[in-house]
């Protein structure tokens, strides 16, 4: 079974992701993870990236700049999208790339982390959903103690997605992130064990 698991910033989406692997190694494919490897230097994405946004997004090593690049795309909608148009395709072909090495490895279950997985319509890549609820006071807590964020730098990143509450009505699960680590964990494996995947 392929696994779509996605929540909104600063939901604790990696803590599910890091159970997933440590405690019932089922195999994770991250879209963040994959989205800094195709644009590292020589990916096509990036080349992309340069010749629309210029060559003042890179750092001196040839880089990425992460920041300066962010600080462009969160203020202007147009530019998110054009930036979106190139990293999307070239994201989603790694990750299909990847999704069929695991399948030939053997592995049954496969999740694939992706936090735009409703915004981008991508439910077709996986066949159960799970989303990581918290609600939008402790992800804003989070969020502003994690990034060292303003609250009005906080509200834009959390303003720039789907509200939690759609995704969460989208969702073939949902385990709410709000309580404790064993609290979600119980959730994770009560739906593993409604979907038949563990004992």
């Amino acid at each position: 079974m392929i696994i779509g698991l996605t929540g909104n910033i600063a939901t604790g989406k990696s803590t599910i992701s890091n159970m997933f692997q440590a405690k019932y190694q089922i195999p994770v494919i991250d879209a963040d993870i994959v989205s800094r490897e195709v644009v590292e230097p020589g990916e096509q994405a990036l080349e992309e990236i340069v010749a629309t946004f210029g060559e003042d997004i890179l750092l001196e090593n040839g880089t990425l700049n992460r920041k300066k690049l962010g600080a462009i795309i969160f203020q202007d909608q147009n530019k998110r999208e054009k930036l979106n148009a190139i990293v999307h395709p070239a994201v989603r072909n790694k990750m299909l790339s990847k999704k069929e090495e695991l399948l030939r490895q053997g592995n049954q279950t496969i999740v694939m982390d992706i936090p735009l997985l409703f915004e981008n319509n991508l439910t077709y890549l996986v066949e159960k959903t799970i989303v990581v609820y918290a609600s939008e006071h402790i992800q804003l807590q989070r969020l502003m103690e994690r990034n060292q964020l303003s609250e009005k730098e906080a509200r834009d990143r959390m303003n720039s997605q789907m509200a939690i509450d759609e995704k969460r009505d989208l969702a073939d699960e949902v385990i709410d992130n709000s309580g404790s680590m064993e609290q979600s964990e119980k959730q994770l494996k009560n739906i593993l064990i409604n979907w038949e995947l563990i004992e």
